[in-house]
């Protein structure tokens, strides 16, 4: 219940930007105190501020702001991404919101799990989860909260896994999935030269947007995992490249 909540407001938020303590009590049908404390809850973990009598979302270019925005489609997302995971597997994740709800899932609902990751974030977010973590090294970039440079490919160099789950900043038919940083790009090819499967996690609107660094990752070994609101269109093309895609329901 305390959980449907949160994510209801997290989803009022999205839409709106602004809420008030008074109209959440309304929507939801529980007491301003049950609100108050449910929010207090939702900043603790920097997905929203708290102001006097209303809340907002954090800023989206902060990972826990991304992770607040869609927060219940990401969720689905993820949950879809750990059906492909099976105990005692060893599964690389790169940096992003997605990606982080699904490493968390992993943890909650696999036993025995290896997460290797160049995603302090991530580190971090699933440190309370029953899960094996290896931290891969590299240059610390403050906004992403990821390693990225040389170190992730001498790093990643060392496994073969079957999956590997990444985010992506945007797509075109043309490029393919595509980053805005040339650094956190390079470290997602890193991995993916470890893996046999780049399993990509992304909300169907990222569709709609192009980053300026093609991910450059090979189409026919790609799944991608999004919502039921991706056009058909997209998922012809997607397919025909030689891609899987699985949509959430």
């Amino acid at each position: 219940m305390k959980k449907d909540r949160q994510t209801k407001i997290l989803q009022l938020l999205t839409e709106k930007e602004t809420v008030q303590v008074v109209e959440l009590s309304k929507a939801l049908n529980v007491s301003q105190v049950t609100i108050r404390k449910d929010l207090d809850a939702l900043e603790a973990m920097h997905m929203i501020k708290r102001n006097h009598g209303y809340a907002t979302l954090v800023d989206t270019d902060d990972i826990n702001g991304r992770l607040a925005y869609h927060y219940e489609e990401k969720m689905r997302i993820a949950a879809k991404a750990v059906e492909l995971i099976r105990d005692g597997d060893t599964v690389m994740i790169e940096n992003g919101s997605c990606c982080a709800l699904a490493a968390s899932l992993i943890g909650s609902k696999r036993k025995n799990v290896t997460i290797v990751t160049n995603s302090a974030f991530i580190a971090e977010f699933i440190r309370n989860e029953q899960v094996n973590i290896v931290l891969l090294g590299g240059i610390y970039q403050n906004d992403s909260q990821c390693l990225v440079g040389p170190m992730v490919k001498d790093g990643a160099m060392n496994y073969h896994v079957k999956y590997c789950l990444c985010g992506t900043d945007g797509w075109s038919e043309r490029t393919g999935f595509t980053n805005k940083d040339q650094m956190r790009a390079q470290a997602m090819r890193d991995l993916s030269s470890s893996c046999d499967h780049v399993v990509i996690l992304t909300e169907s609107e990222k569709f709609q947007k192009t980053g300026t660094v093609p991910l450059n990752i090979p189409r026919e070994s790609t799944i991608v995992i999004t919502d039921a609101y991706l056009e058909e269109s997209i998922k012809k093309t997607l397919n025909s490249q030689g891609m899987e895609v699985l949509l959430t329901a």
